[in-house]
């Protein structure tokens, strides 16, 4: 399967594991729509991808706003007039303490984005998906979404809360043609993890590894998919 021309939208794109699935998915042809809140981080990676011969497109936005996600899908429809695949990989970290000392502006900010975010683009985005009978759309769990993680509960929650909602659309979409898979990946060589983090960087899961299994997820044989990747470091960081 080819994705060559087709138009992949990836949030959270302006570093990390966003960034180098923006760039894998442009390599193998793809129009990327790069969406974050940081827009210079943006245009870096957008003239980085252009730069190899790629084609990309900045687009800043608020995954807590559901204007910013409807103007965005909008913006989509007049210029593309389609969604191809949506890669939903945004989101905020542990907060790093106990459920019962984190309060509701910090559990309520959290789950807007690692849950919430990824609803209201699925919610306005599908669509169009349904409309061509095809799609792709990969969300970026962890795997705190199968584990106890003490410090992180409400991070493990909303990647519980993101692995229940993937598995449920997929069963709602699947009539449409549209697959949706979920990746869920161990230690990840990012910023994310704060600076409280003394894991050996060199053993981490790379974003380019989260990036392969993407375009693996994207380039399967039609008639079938791959619902979850569990993917973890060969050494223990």
């Amino acid at each position: 399967m080819e994705i060559k021309g087709q138009l992949a939208i990836v949030t959270g794109a302006g570093r990390g594991i966003g960034e180098a699935v923006g760039k894998r998915l442009a390599a193998m042809g793809a129009t990327v729509l790069l969406a974050a809140r940081d827009l210079t981080q943006l245009q870096r990676v957008q003239h980085e991808i252009q730069a190899a011969g790629g084609s990309a497109e900045a687009a800043q936005l608020d995954l807590q706003d559901e204007q910013s996600i409807a103007n965005l899908a909008a913006a989509i429809e007049n210029r593309h007039g389609r969604c191809d695949i949506l890669v939903n990989n945004a989101a905020v970290g542990s907060s790093g303490k106990p459920l019962f000392e984190m309060s509701p502006a910090e559990w309520d900010q959290l789950m807007a984005t690692n849950l919430r975010g990824p609803y209201l683009m699925i919610r306005a985005l599908a669509p169009m998906m349904i409309a061509a009978k095809s799609g792709h759309i990969v969300n970026i769990s962890s795997l705190a979404g199968h584990n106890p993680l003490p410090n992180g509960a409400a991070y493990s929650a909303s990647k519980w809360g993101l692995n229940g909602l993937s598995y449920s659309v997929a069963e709602e979409l699947r009539p449409h043609g549209i697959r949706v898979s979920v990746i869920a990946p161990g230690s990840v060589n990012t910023r994310f993890e704060g600076r409280g983090d003394r894991k050996d960087p060199n053993k981490k899961i790379q974003p380019d590894d989260v990036a392969h299994v993407v375009a693996m997820l994207v380039t399967q044989a039609p008639q079938s998919f791959v619902s979850e990747v569990l993917l973890r470091p060969t050494q223990k960081p």
